[in-house]
């Protein structure tokens, strides 16, 4: 069977999602571009190979609407020929992408083709493809309460998992100290793309640190944050909630572009090209969507039993820190020892731009491989509307 490597994988530094954060300035497509250069400059592949251009991104409107795919494609100054498609799989839509790219260089359809992600939640910002809609309305038979947002979905999770407040704080400074860590060590700077942002003097600054990291984050300081989503009509509805969920235990929102350059194994080799990992085995799974959040848990036996390996096996994984119960859960779950877990922290720290995020965790986790030798990685991604990807990777 034809296997699908990964030649080369980029992401840019994260941005605060919000007015003045810093990359607030530049347009998505231009994030994406940046990213999609960056592989064609660092590997020096001919980009009148590429074939297909498959981007994530959640937030279709504005911006981003008009298939952003296609525009950074272009922006980046591949050939025209080249297409490109925008997919949604909310949080996971670039992990998703990742997965169509590989699966259709597995099936012979591409030999060459670029996997990629995008989020500006400072430009775009979250539900604004919704704000005069209803998009659920039709699911108003079959689930007459209503589904909540994830956010409810969160605190579920850490009530059905016998998770407190504590154990959300611990993890969020865990994930905070992990990332000030592995940047201060150099570890991100084979992974990040620097952007250049122009100041108001005219001079030009490269924005290359993860704007989302907070060294100093302390338990004591996120104890005195207070409860995102307390509502008395839910806690009467879920009387189980805690409302444990805060801006510090939760994915900040977030600004940036990830790539990936995913080709067969033979025509690497022909170009003269060393693989840094293959992709092994896919999962792509529906879950509770009023949990919402649980199905990185089954999406991750559904890989497992696939691969033939054990949960033994993998060195390292990702589970998106969307907010701390789900890689928590995920883990208590699963009999994972958390050590394992986002070794380099996770989104709390570095970040969620959402449509950008499936292939950002896949860069970290590739160059978390390579520096510990380890061979096996599995990352997973908890979606909305309940559902989750997983993956696979082999490091070669």
């Amino acid at each position: 069977m034809t296997s699908a490597v990964i030649v080369d994988i980029v992401r840019t530094a994260s941005g605060r999602g919000k007015p003045g954060g810093a990359l607030s300035g530049v347009h998505p497509a231009d994030l994406l571009a940046t990213t999609i250069r960056a592989l064609i400059e660092r590997t020096g592949v001919d980009p009148q190979l590429v074939e297909d251009v498959v981007a994530g991104c959640v937030g279709q409107v504005g911006d981003q609407t008009l298939n952003i795919a296609r525009t950074a494609a272009l922006a980046a100054g591949l050939p025209e020929h080249v297409p490109g498609v925008t997919v949604d799989r909310q949080c996971g839509s670039s992990q998703q992408a990742a997965h169509f790219a590989a699966q259709g260089v597995i099936a012979g359809a591409y030999d060459v083709a670029i996997a990629c992600g995008v989020e500006s939640m400072s430009r775009v910002p979250m539900f604004s493809n919704v704000a005069d809609g209803d998009p659920l309305g039709p699911l108003a038979v079959r689930y007459p309460e209503g589904l909540p947002s994830q956010g409810y979905g969160a605190e579920l999770m850490a009530a059905r998992w016998g998770l407190d407040r504590t154990d959300l704080d611990e993890f969020a400074a865990r994930s905070h100290r992990l990332a000030a860590e592995t940047a201060a060590a150099g570890g991100f700077d084979d992974e990040i793309v620097p952007i250049e942002l122009s100041a108001e003097d005219g001079t030009v600054q490269l924005h290359s640190v993860d704007q989302t990291v907070r060294p100093s984050t302390t338990v004591e300081g996120l104890a005195g944050l207070r409860s995102s989503f307390h509502d008395e009509a839910m806690a009467e509805k879920y009387p189980e909630i805690q409302w444990h969920i805060t801006p510090g235990n939760s994915s900040p929102l977030t600004d940036g572009a990830s790539a990936a350059l995913i080709m067969s194994e033979a025509k690497a080799e022909a170009l003269g090209l060393r693989p840094r990992a293959r992709f092994h085995t896919f999962s792509v799974t529906g879950s509770d969507p009023v949990l919402m959040l649980s199905g990185v848990i089954p999406a991750t036996r559904k890989a497992i039993e696939r691969s033939g390996l054990r949960l033994d096996d993998i060195d390292a994984f990702e589970v998106n820190e969307a907010f701390a119960p789900v890689p928590l859960a995920w883990a208590k779950e699963l009999g994972v020892e958390i050590d394992r877990v986002n070794p380099r922290g996770g989104a709390i720290a570095l970040g969620h731009p959402l449509g950008g995020s499936g292939t950002r965790l896949m860069a970290t986790l590739v160059n978390h491989l390579e520096a510990t030798g380890g061979r096996y990685g599995l990352q997973t991604m908890c979606e909305g509307g309940g559902m989750a990807n997983a993956t696979i990777l082999e490091r070669l």
